[in-house]
């Protein structure tokens, strides 16, 4: 058996790679191994963007292995370390993640899509939640569908399971770009490359204060940034890289992030 998940490292990017012919779904088994991965780019300094895609050019991924389900795999079981697929409930993943759709998308693939940070997409993807088709929840999708695009098109896509396009998607918002197929990997590492020159202290920071924000007042995040109660934002305004910043711009030079 090969192993489900290829990676690929150059310089302060890494490259996942689902890759479980013949649809890249996601067993108990991949799932754990996804999370070891991601917690690894999570916890690596070195490393401060990562691209998510699939093998193939038919299949991003389908969500759950239904297949595998049948065999024993139970719906509740261990997904590992970040929950389903490695990235919907890793802790601190302060850093950008880029998913690369390079073909269907659907139930807990779409819903580990949601996960990243910047979606791009091949022009053929297809998007789906069919969970109410199978008499289950889309549990995931259920929380941050609504968060992301309009409410009333959110429960559509939730209650109805039906599929929809990239044109869609980028009219909704729920991608950020579309390109054909033989150019999507090309342009999602130009994106990291573009991510992983930039402050990476910085790159924390706004990823902290939008998880806290999701669930809490205005003012109150706003009171916990000034404070410093945020981890990220205190080493940032304890940083090197912040003075970098003010040097740079005042010697009219690019600054070189050291993410210290």
């Amino acid at each position: 058996m090969t192993d489900p998940i290829r990676t690929r490292r150059e310089g302060a990017i890494l490259e996942v790679t689902l890759d479980r012919p013949k649809a890249n779904a996601i067993d108990l088994t991949t799932s754990r191994i996804m999370g070891e991965v991601f917690a690894d780019f999570r916890d690596d300094p070195d490393l401060r963007v990562a691209i998510l895609t699939g093998a193939g050019e038919k299949f991003f991924c389908p969500g759950w292995d239904l297949k595998a389900a049948a065999d024993g795999d139970a719906v509740d079981g261990d997904y590992g370390v970040g929950g389903f697929g490695g990235l919907q409930e890793l802790r601190d993943m302060n850093k950008p993640v880029i998913a690369a759709v390079n073909g269907i998308c659907c139930g807990g693939g779409l819903e580990l899509a949601l996960s990243a940070d910047i979606i791009l997409a091949a022009d053929h993807a297809t998007f789906a939640l069919p969970e109410i088709r199978s008499g289950t929840i889309a549990d995931a999708a259920s929380i941050k569908l609504p968060k992301r695009i309009p409410y009333h098109i959110a429960m559509e896509l939730l209650l109805t399971g039906r599929w929809f396009d990239t044109t869609e998607a980028l009219n909704w918002g729920l991608i950020n770009h579309t390109y054909p197929a033989a150019d999507l990997m090309a342009q999602a590492w130009d994106m990291a490359r573009v991510l992983a020159s930039g402050p990476p202290l910085v790159y924390a920071a706004i990823k902290d204060v939008v998880r806290d924000a999701e669930d809490s007042k205005f003012q109150d995040t706003m009171n916990r940034i000034t404070k410093r109660q945020l981890a990220s934002i205190d080493r940032l305004y304890s940083s090197d890289d912040q003075l970098e910043g003010a040097r740079a711009f005042t010697e009219k030079r690019d600054p070189v992030w050291k993410g210290r």
